[in-house]
């Protein structure tokens, strides 16, 4: 029998779990509830406890499991400590440790799960075959993640691919979750695109399928409506586009990346989505024909327990 490794993705509802070959074969998932009772204390018991049970029921032994890894929703540092995690009530832990003291000295690695499923498209995803991708998360938020060589780019404060947080619009008045103004996540997110289609129904007399839904229009309603060819639904998209393809241009002027990854609810949407953003992207990077490509995340849900196994194997 060959090694095997363990991906932990920890969400707020749900904490899912994968077995995986050392060569990125999915040979099991499952998951438990997330209990946030009581500033969470329970989730690692849980998840550890989850674990050897799941192993012995499937008749292997701790010994053959090279380590686990674990996403966190939170900045992770690199000696695995995490000041907070919202969504979980975690403040001044250290869940890799304490995960591996409870499956009896097996190594656990941790990492913020945007970061983490970046690392699982790049291993068996939209990233599969390339060392430097940055992946953009469209969802209720905009996650990101940078790898480059192969490896997880944190920062020193755990910052790095806090994509969604890069201030883009000058013009806007409302502030962001982060306490900013003028974030991707603003505009890009599937919250900010069905926001932004409610200003442009309540600013324009352009008829639209969109007013239908009045004030209860998604993100989804938006992109099936500019698919077929909805004046004002096209319009959101292009504005979306326009600030989406000026976060990706900033940021290939750092990192160059050999793809940028797109996942999340919002790129259900598929090529359409992309040729968007692609358009715009490539209006702000003049500089060169040679560019990195801009493709579609292909792991799904399934992108934390993949990147989670995947950190264990440095």
């Amino acid at each position: 029998m060959g090694m095997k490794c363990v991906g932990v993705d920890v969400g707020g509802t749900s904490v899912k779990i994968g077995l995986f070959e050392v060569t990125g074969e999915l040979l099991h998932k499952w998951e438990v509830p997330t209990r946030k009772e009581e500033g969470g204390k329970y989730i690692i018991d849980d998840v550890s406890a989850s674990i050897i049970k799941t192993m012995a029921e499937l008749d292997i032994p701790l010994g053959e499991i090279q380590g686990v890894g674990m996403g966190v929703p939170g900045p992770v540092m690199p000696n695995g400590y995490v000041e907070v995690c919202v969504n979980l009530g975690w403040r001044d832990v250290y869940p890799e440790r304490e995960l591996s003291e409870k499956l009896h000295g097996l190594p656990v690695t941790s990492g913020n799960d945007a970061n983490v499923a970046a690392l699982g498209e790049m291993w068996q995803g939209g990233g599969k075959g390339y060392d430097d991708i940055v992946m953009v998360t469209l969802g209720t938020g905009v996650g990101g993640g940078v790898i480059i060589d192969q490896k997880i780019v944190a920062g020193k404060h755990g910052l790095a691919g806090e994509i969604g947080h890069i201030h883009i619009r000058d013009d806007e008045t409302e502030t962001c979750n982060c306490g900013g103004v003028g974030c991707v996540e603003q505009i890009s997110s599937a919250t900010g695109i069905a926001r932004e289609a409610r200003r442009k129904m309540a600013a324009m007399d352009t008829p639209s399928v969109l007013r239908t839904f009045g004030d209860n229009v998604t993100a989804k309603d938006v992109l099936d409506a500019a698919k077929e060819g909805d004046e004002l639904a096209g319009m959101v998209m292009e504005t979306v586009g326009h600030y989406l393809g000026l976060a990706l241009a900033h940021i290939s002027m750092v990192t160059d990346p050999e793809v940028f990854i797109i996942g999340g609810g919002v790129s259900k949407a598929g090529e359409f989505l992309i040729d968007i953003i692609y358009k715009h992207y490539d209006k702000f990077t003049p500089i060169s024909k040679n560019k990195s490509k801009i493709v579609l995340a292909t792991l799904g849900n399934d992108a934390g327990i993949y990147g989670a196994a995947r950190l264990i194997l440095d």
